[in-house]
């Protein structure tokens, strides 16, 4: 039995994931660093047990009806944890996006600017003073009426619904209605009304046309529908939906993206014409402090805001005073370039993090762990000194700070390292080294200490000489004014820059309309499925292969099994207690909802008679859980699946399962399977890669075998551009971009554009330093 008093965070066989047992001491009120390949575990040690053990502790103490309305995650699967204390977890994971959630409101900065206007604005004369409330364009009491706080308006024009007027409606003239029976179920109301629905929508009359697709009245009609001769015909009541309802109503409600996206092609967007996108109404509007609206102080970078005069009054001085400990450690953290109302949608992973660590440094709490995932992701090296500030804050504050982190930086500004491996997914999941990094050199298995303790640069590569260039711009969007850019064709571009300085909007500019352009591959982060029924196998097309290899034995024959037997998404081959989930969801009401292997098919997700048909010697089921790299091994002399397998092996995936949901992965996992997807692709002319930071959450081991990867691309005659922090991978490139010299207002230009050599020795660059460190 430990003392309560005992100085360590001990756990003792863990086994969530791949972990095998681990035993790990991680003293408290360090900052400990969580290393090793990716894959190799650590998240699962740091978030799926230490934290997971921390916050299922605590909903122990919440009272029962309480903890039905908090999202709980499960008990992990570990033998014990002592010296454990109440834990916050810092996730890469968003949140559902809302066009209503902004930095303001992730912050609580948006509370603070409103109490500023209802307690010390300057109101009209004789105006009634406002309650903060007013001042938000997310209450009924502030919202514009108009555009109901969204600040924008959609419309619809006659041309965008029905872009082909020599079709009848019959013939699908009105295009935004929904397709198969529901579409002509919408036509037959319409024949029943009366109108002509077999002539040419431009010879209907004008109040015709103009009723059909932009009426709010809802007619219900008796139709009696002209279906197939051998089909049963009965009358039924119909109910009519204008056009211009149909969309606006799919825009606004649905749930589907793809929904969404298709009504949104019927729709334009435009400042709203009565708060003029301020979102506010006229009242809260007329309120200002500094001469301006809270619209307008809404829309300044932090750092500007904070430069504010505080006013006259004793209100307006502590209320100023608010605002500015809370912008902080904000533009600490690399951040003042963001306003107030800037969308969370627009946010990359790694900025909403900091956003959150910045709210937690505010927050005062001392004895809690923190528990961080990859909070450099997405940071400029000049910006990672500025986060090591802010976590050994959390830290001096008497709180231990774990962190899982590849930034070798962060690595050694640690003072106490937990290396996992030694390799990633079955070859892994042991703790190789728990201690000081110094001593960590001493580890012969270890892949973090060959790259935390070796200084040398790598070796120099030729310079790569371009075939033409690819000119971009002006470009004038968000930070960026007039930007014109030449990327050069046949090499390896990095284009770099702090935070927030304008990099994934000028290469956003980079469209297949572009001249020079013959084929555009945007690999990005975002994730391959939005449900467990999505992995690895479905997105890749190797699930059609294995389906095929399975139908093609002789006992699927025998039986009459097509390929559709084996997939888990359809009726057929799958187990139907779990509709092919392979779990069932066990509520529990007031404990965590808990997911149980399903009963009937043990978790393989198919029914008995299709789990009978086996391909050298193994189900459907157990083919799906091998890892990459031995399912290479079983498959090495079907083509169609060594190339897919073997492009997953070249960007270091081996150690993924083949049936692992796509939910489990993360994004920098997600854009590595998408660039492996189109490494299996035959060659087909020249390709223009785009990457948006694709060494995000990677290994420098990891790295080392990605960037061999992309260097072939450009070997075999294709051009790759990447959004890059990385300065390994940016000395390594042929030509750089780097844009700043600060972020948000204080960048969006081009600082310098050359070989690796030149940008080093830029003046005005805050790239350069870093990268002449790597270099030299």
């Amino acid at each position: 039995m430990h003392s309560p008093h005992d100085p360590y965070v001990r756990v003792r066989g863990a086994r969530e994931h791949n972990l095998r047992g681990v035993d790990v001491d991680i003293p408290r009120d360090v900052l400990a660093v969580f290393t090793g390949v990716s894959g190799s575990g650590k998240s699962s040690l740091a978030f799926g047990t230490i934290y997971a053990e921390a916050q299922r502790r605590y909903f122990e103490s919440v009272a029962p009806y309480a903890r039905r309305l908090i999202h709980q995650v499960g008990a992990p699967k570990v033998g014990e944890i002592s010296g454990l204390p109440p834990a916050v977890s810092l996730q890469q994971r968003r949140s559902a996006p809302t066009s209503r959630s902004s930095v303001g409101t992730v912050t609580a900065l948006s509370n603070s600017l409103r109490m500023l206007f209802s307690r010390a604005g300057r109101y009209p004369t004789g105006a009634e003073r406002l309650d903060s409330d007013a001042f938000s364009p997310n209450t009924a009491a502030g919202a514009c009426p108009e555009c109901h706080g969204l600040g924008r308006v959609h419309e619809t024009t006659e041309e965008l619904l029905v872009p082909d007027p020599s079709l009848s409606v019959r013939e699908g003239a009105v295009a935004a209605w929904p397709g198969a029976w529901q579409g002509k179920n919408l036509r037959d109301i319409l024949g029943a009304l009366g109108y002509d629905v077999d002539r040419p929508w431009r010879e209907l009359p004008a109040e015709q046309r103009e009723w059909i697709l932009f009426t709010d009245e809802q007619p219900v009609v008796t139709v009696h529908p002209v279906r197939d001769a051998d089909r049963i015909q009965r009358p039924y009541q119909g109910t009519y939906t204008s056009a211009r309802r149909y969309v606006l109503k799919t825009f606004s409600d649905t749930k589907s993206a793809t929904l969404r996206a298709k009504a949104e092609r019927f729709l334009t967007s435009r400042p709203c014409p009565v708060c003029g996108g301020s979102r506010l109404r006229p009242e809260a509007l007329a309120v200002t402090f500094d001469g301006r609206t809270i619209a307008e102080l809404a829309a300044l970078p932090l750092g500007e805001l904070a430069a504010l005069p505080a006013g006259d009054s004793q209100t307006a001085r502590v209320l100023m005073e608010d605002l500015r400990s809370r912008i902080a450690p904000v533009v600490e953290l690399g951040l003042g370039y963001l306003s107030v109302d800037r969308p969370t949608p627009t946010l990359s992973a790694g900025e909403l993090q900091r956003l959150r660590l910045a709210t937690q440094l505010r927050s005062g709490l001392f004895g809690v762990v923190y528990v961080l995932d990859e909070p450099s992701a997405g940071l400029h090296p000049a910006d990672t000194e500025a986060l090591l500030t802010v976590l050994d804050r959390l830290k001096a504050a008497g709180n231990s700070v774990f962190v899982v982190e590849h930034h070798l930086d962060v690595v050694r500004g640690a003072d106490w390292l937990v290396d996992v491996g030694p390799g990633a997914g079955e070859h892994g999941g042991r703790v190789l080294y728990s201690g000081p990094p110094a001593e960590l050199a001493s580890v012969e298995d270890s892949a973090t200490a060959a790259f935390l303790f070796d200084e040398a640069p790598g070796p120099a590569r030729e310079v790569r000489r371009p075939r033409g260039r690819l000119k971009v711009g002006p470009v004038t969007r968000h930070n960026l004014r007039g930007v014109t850019a030449e990327f050069p064709v046949g090499v390896f571009t990095a284009v770099t820059g702090v935070s927030g300085s304008g990099k994934s909007t000028l290469i956003g500019a980079l469209t297949q309309e572009v001249e020079g352009v013959d084929r555009l591959v945007r690999v990005d982060q975002k994730p391959i499925g939005r449900t467990p029924r999505s992995n690895l196998a479905t997105y890749t097309g190797l699930f059609d292969v294995v389906r095929k290899v399975f139908a093609g034995t002789d006992e699927a024959r025998a039986h009459g099994y097509g390929a559709g037997r084996f997939s888990f998404n359809v009726a057929g081959g799958r187990c139907e207690t779990c509709q092919g989930e392979g779990f069932v969801s066990v509520e529990l009401l007031f404990l965590p909802s808990t997911y149980a292997p399903c009963q009937d098919c043990g978790g393989a997700r198919y029914n008995p008679e299709t789990l009978e048909v086996t391909y050298r010697g193994r189900d459907i089921a157990e083919v799906l859980d091998l890892t990459v790299e031995a399912a290479a091994e079983f498959f090495a002399d079907i083509p169609a699946a060594a190339r897919s397998l073997g492009a997953l092996l070249d960007v270091g995936l081996g150690y993924l399962r083949l049936g692992q949901p796509a939910t489990e992965l993360s994004g920098g996992e997600a854009q590595r399977i998408k660039l492996a997807n189109e490494l299996q692709r035959g060659r087909r002319g020249h390709t223009l890669y785009l990457l948006d930071e694709p060494t995000t959450g990677l290994h420098p081991a990891d790295v080392e075998v990605l960037m061999d990867r992309l260097h072939g691309l450009v070997d075999a005659g294709h051009t790759v551009v990447v959004v890059e922090h990385d300065m390994t991978v940016v000395a390594g490139a042929d030509w750089v971009i780097d844009l700043g010299p600060g972020g948000g207002d204080r960048g969006g230009r081009i600082v310098a554009a050359g070989p690796p050599q030149r940008v080093a020795r830029a003046a005005d660059s805050a790239t350069a330093p870093y990268l002449a460190r790597v270099m030299s």
